[in-house]
């Protein structure tokens, strides 16, 4: 709407402002990585849920792609995961510095941080101790909030929701 509006002269301010924070949020979750890991050379950083909203493969405006390009700009490396929207994922993200996992456990293998973008229900069954167990780092940067606070400190996570309370081993910006 807004370029239909431009190209006959309309002013869309109101929407323009929504879409100047759609686009801030989805920078939301790198910020907080970046609090944690001042330098993301060498890291290894799992994401789970690639496409726009759960139960779609869509890939169109998702925060996903945005995130992603940032962390490997960053010189790390992704492993990513999601339920069906792998192979658009593969159209919009070509690097060779991601891995696109077969389950969710394979995506978090030797993963300094794992990032939930996309709340699919199959992130919620996870075994976070065996997430522990496979990853190498602690941390667990919940965009989605779909996990309870004390069941992932509980399994030995740094845990970093968005909008809510945080908790860390260690002073950090969350």
């Amino acid at each position: 709407m807004i370029q239909q509006g431009k190209s006959i002269g309309y002013d869309f301010s109101i929407l323009e402002a929504v879409d100047q924070v759609n686009q801030r949020q989805k920078e939301i979750i790198f910020n907080k990585l970046i609090a944690l890991f001042p330098s993301l050379a060498e890291k290894t950083i799992a994401v789970w849920g690639l496409s726009f909203k759960p139960k779609t493969d869509d890939m169109r405006e998702a925060p996903s792609i945005v995130l992603i390009k940032k962390i490997i700009g960053e010189g790390a490396k992704v492993r990513a995961y999601d339920p069906v929207a792998i192979s658009n994922a593969k159209q919009f993200l070509r690097a060779p510095h991601i891995y696109f996992a077969r389950d969710p456990y394979d995506a978090v293998k030797g993963a300094d941080a794992l990032l939930v973008v996309t709340e699919w229900d199959v992130f919620r069954a996870m075994d976070l101790n065996q997430v522990k167990q496979m990853m190498k780092g602690n941390i667990i940067i919940d965009g989605r909030n779909i996990f309870e606070l004390q069941e992932v400190t509980r399994c030995g996570f740094e845990y970093i929701g968005i909008g809510q309370a945080s908790v860390t081993g260690k002073k950090r910006a969350a």
